[in-house]
Parts: structure tokens; sequence; C-alpha cells
């Protein structure tokens, strides 16, 4: 019986993107070649310039299908804890090596939507926890969950992206505080 095709490229492809975020932590995006990924993932290159025609949407790629692996779906206790743990997080993407680097890149290769794809899943996440604390009456009615959301997330990617202070536990913890006195207001 002949091999699966179908599932060989998905293994090729897994293979590939798992390398680029290897290789990307490593030796960071500017040394990046898709020579080393297809060295790496065991494939020629030809391989990943079908699928990819540089390492930039390799990597977005890489970033969007296997950023959410392992995430995991935490239970819902206090609001306040429940946010800052989302931000903590968000933190914790932002300040990871691969993610960093790549991502400025991208960002300034106006790929803003690398950005915009990895924050759907955190948002809609801290959309339905903060109109579940609505419907509960743990904030005001009137409250624009939506916007409520960007208030959370806003100064955390503003800061990242300027680097004008430190992402800290900490300084997240201070966002949700005062996000949250003004919701319950």
């Amino acid at each position: 019986m002949a091999p699966d095709a179908a599932r060989r490229s998905d293994r090729s492809r897994r293979a590939i993107l798992a390398a680029a975020l290897e290789l990307v932590e490593t030796v960071g995006y500017a040394k990046l070649t898709i020579e080393a990924v297809a060295a790496r993932a065991g494939v020629g290159k030809q391989t990943i310039y079908r699928w990819w025609p540089s390492k930039g949407p390799l990597l977005f790629d890489a970033f969007v299908e296997l950023s959410a692996v392992g995430r995991a779906v935490r239970p819902w206790g206090d609001l306040g804890d429940d946010l800052k743990a989302e931000l903590r997080d968000a933190i914790g993407e932002l300040v990871e090596r691969r993610f960093d680097q790549v991502c400025r890149v991208l960002v300034h290769e106006a790929r803003t939507d690398l950005v915009t794809l990895l924050l759907t899943p955190r948002r809609v996440v801290m959309e339905q926890r903060l109109a579940t604390a609505q419907r509960a009456g743990e904030i005001r009615g009137d409250v624009d969950v939506p916007a409520a959301v960007e208030l959370l997330l806003g100064p955390v990617y503003h800061r990242w992206l300027l680097r004008t202070g430190p992402l800290t536990g900490t300084f997240s913890d201070t966002v949700v505080d005062l996000t949250l006195r003004a919701l319950r207001g």
C-alpha cells in the first residue's frame, strides 16, 4: 500500500512550522534561512517554497497555528483574578524571544494581521468573561464589553510595541485593577 500523501504533507508541514519557530528562537529573524528550516524539518527547501514564498509568511503561519496549541481553558473564578491571568498570559507570549523578534519585524512589514490573529482568541475569552460578569452584576450593565477589553489589552500591547516600560505581571495587574474600578463604578 502506498503512503498517504495528505498525511505525509501534513506531517511535513507541521515539522516545517515547528522548525521555523525553534530556529527563530535560536538564531533570530535576521539569520533565519529557508535552508536551515528545511534541514531541521527534514524536507527539501522546494517543499517549503511550495507552501510559502518567504520566511515572513512561514513564520506568520507558524505563530497562528502553533501558538494556540496547548493553551488551556481555565475555569472562571474571581473576575479580577481571571482578567489578571489573561493579561499575564499575554505578557508571557509577548516577551518570548521568538514572538517578540518576529512580531516586531512583521509589524514593521505591515503584517499587523499577525498580531490581530494572535489576539483574537484572548479577546474572545476576555469578552466572554466580562459578559458573564455583566450578567452577574459584577460590572455595570451599560459597559460596552468589547471596548472594556480594549481598555485591558491596549496598554499591554502599547507597552510591548513602543517599549515604554517593562512588561510585568505587576503592570498587568494594575491595568486590571484600574479598569475594574471604572467598570464597576
